[in-house]
């Protein structure tokens, strides 16, 4: 792990909390110069540090929007298994996170849907396909009651 000292944890929990700051403003709160603060950050990014800039949208207001939590069993475990199911995954725009977990299941997906009718035509393709998935449990997110807002630090 590269060396991170706490001005730059102090950097990251600023910008893990607001990612349109400016440089100057953000400088200014981990007591740094502008070109100082602007180096460390360009670091940060450079080792992979800091992966991204995201907006935060509330989908729902958008569009028919039902957050659903898959667990994903498969029949064999074999690592071509593994890989073909990931990169499904991968490729799927509705598939907004997934994590291969310890346990019952293998895989704990975050899934986008406008319906359960979509839901339920999306596991089928996924059942039926050449994934060798045996099972899909799902449960329906009914309230988000705290969104992911950063990690501490």
């Amino acid at each position: 792990m590269d060396s991170i000292d706490r001005i730059d944890r102090k950097i990251l929990a600023v910008l893990q909390r607001d990612g349109r700051i400016t440089n100057a403003a953000l400088a200014e709160e981990v007591a740094l110069s502008p070109s100082a603060c602007l180096a460390r950050v360009r670091r940060l990014e450079e080792v992979g540090i800091i992966t991204g800039y995201r907006a935060d949208v509330a989908v729902e207001r958008l569009r028919p929007a039902l957050i659903i939590y898959g667990e994903v069993t498969l029949k064999r475990h074999l690592p071509e298994d593994f890989r073909a199911l990931e990169s499904m995954f991968a490729a799927d725009a509705r598939v907004l996170e997934a994590a291969e977990i310890s346990g019952k299941s293998d895989y704990l997906v975050k899934v986008l849907v406008t319906d359960m009718a979509e839901w339920r035509d999306l596991t089928a393709e996924w059942t039926a396909g050449p994934w060798q998935i045996e099972r899909v449990s799902s449960s329906v997110a009914m309230h988000r009651t705290k969104g992911f807002s950063g990690y501490p630090l």
